[in-house]
């Protein structure tokens, strides 16, 4: 029978220790390997998540630099893995270079074996946190239905399935949300889903430009239509010829332009400014604006005609504080994405961190968590982002939960999401939080149709 206990790779090359260690650690698989080609050969057979290393190897027992060599190897090969470090109790210089080279932690010897034990049990508890969220991302890649959505939200997953039957229309289509909601990036989606896919995807904000550039941008002009026009130039409708343009924030666009993007819209011809010449244009059209149109034609800014020819569909987007658990897992995958892009992978999200996220309103929706997380790569010492790194208040209490009888199925299925994004999709972890067994959670979670 297959021994079911975790494999802890020991790197030690003194006999009698390696006697202390099998006994102390029995509750481990516990393997040795004597130097660094053994130790290498048994880190690919085996694949350890945690491994001790002593520096002072053969043949430089009395040094360190084949202990050095070794670690390199080992997160070379596995990156993963956890390297605790095994050092004499003046040896600080070689922890913290150590440290600096990739290793988890460092442990001084002669070791008390129940100590050791702790750092290393919490040393398979990250690694096997760290697994399950790669396997979790994994998932949700290939399972999402729109590239560069990642949600849990029901509402989110209904607005993606939406966005799946509206993709290979020719529908006009209105994006309404909040700025950083990712209006842009359901365009793009709709854009891919569409049998558009193989030509342009032409984005322009109409708030970023000035309005005496504006024009030109989307029609384009002819040479010497104005000073400066030294050459024919083609706007941004025509260069979407055939795929779809993305006009962002619609709502700010001038009301003298207004009317000639209507002509557009109603006759799929353009003229470049100083031409005469009418350009026939195959584009689809998709428009995102954070503003409420509506009261834009009220006050006069926005014409009614243009509104009812650009809102044919009309898909709003739900903030970030509204989307049940989102937060957390948003945070899990930046934090995974700006670690890898710096260098510092065994950078995790600390329990205060992830209060403070699920506490925070976000007002600057997907965007500002993005901008929040990356700071924090960079800034956090250590290897645990807290609140105080994302720049946020540590929260002191939880609020009560609800528990009225006609409110007690929607409570369980914001407290799963919750608890299932904090943990980052673990279900031992959220059942344990939840107070409730594995069985149990997996019906809560077909029940609800979060699996």
């Amino acid at each position: 029978m297959a021994d079911e206990r975790p494999i802890l790779l020991m790197v030690e090359d003194d006999i009698g220790l390696q006697k202390q260690m099998r006994w102390s650690f029995d509750r481990f698989n516990v393997m040795f390997a004597v130097d660094r080609e053994t130790a290498l050969a048994m880190l690919r057979r085996h694949e350890p998540q945690v491994v001790t290393l002593d520096l002072g190897l053969p043949p430089d027992a009395d040094g360190t630099s084949e202990g050095f060599a070794t670690l390199q190897g080992i997160l070379a090969a596995a990156p993963a893995t956890k390297v605790i470090v095994l050092t004499g109790q003046n040896d600080r210089a070689n922890a913290l270079k150590a440290i600096a080279l990739g290793a988890y932690d460092f442990f001084a010897k002669p070791f008390e074996a129940e100590l050791l034990g702790t750092v290393i049990d919490r040393a398979y508890r990250l690694a096997d946190l760290e697994r399950e969220n790669r396997e979790l991302l994994a998932r949700q890649t290939s399972e999402t239905p729109l590239d560069g959505l990642l949600t849990r939200d029901p509402a989110m997953i209904k607005l993606s399935r939406q966005i799946e039957r509206l993709a290979p229309t020719r529908a006009t289509v209105l994006l309404l949300g909040d700025s950083g909601t990712g209006k842009e990036v359901l365009a793009r989606a709709l854009h891919q889903l569409s049998p558009r896919r193989d030509k342009r995807f032409v984005a322009i904000n109409c708030a970023a430009i000035p309005e005496t550039l504006l024009e030109s941008e989307l029609f384009g002009h002819e040479k010497g239509a104005f000073t400066g026009a030294v050459k024919q130039t083609q706007g941004k409708i025509e260069v979407a010829d055939g795929g779809t343009l993305f006009l962002d924030e619609i709502g700010d666009l001038p009301l003298a332009l207004q009317a000639k993007l209507l002509r557009f819209l109603q006759e799929r011809t353009i003229e470049r400014i100083g031409g005469r010449a009418e350009i026939t244009v195959d584009v689809r059209v998709v428009c995102a604006t954070h503003r409420n149109l509506r009261e834009r034609i009220a006050e006069g800014a926005f014409r009614e005609d243009l509104f009812y020819r650009l809102s044919e569909i009309v898909v709003t987007i739900p903030p970030l504080r509204e989307r049940a658990g989102d937060a957390a897992l948003l945070a899990h995958a930046f934090v995974q994405r700006f670690a890898r892009q710096n260098g510092r992978e065994r950078l995790v999200l600390g329990e205060d961190a992830l209060d403070a996220i699920a506490h925070h309103d976000w007002p600057g929706n997907v965007r500002e968590l993005e901008n929040c997380i990356k700071r924090a790569v960079i800034m956090a010492d250590g290897n645990t982002i807290g609140a105080a790194d994302l720049g946020l208040q540590p929260v002191e209490d939880d609020p009560p939960a609800f528990n009225l009888r006609q409110v007690r199925e929607e409570a369980e299925r914001q407290a799963v999401l919750k608890v299932m994004a904090r943990v980052d999709g673990n279900v031992a972890r959220a059942a344990d939080l939840l107070g409730i067994s594995r069985p149990t959670l997996y019906d809560l979670l077909n029940r609800f149709g979060l699996r």
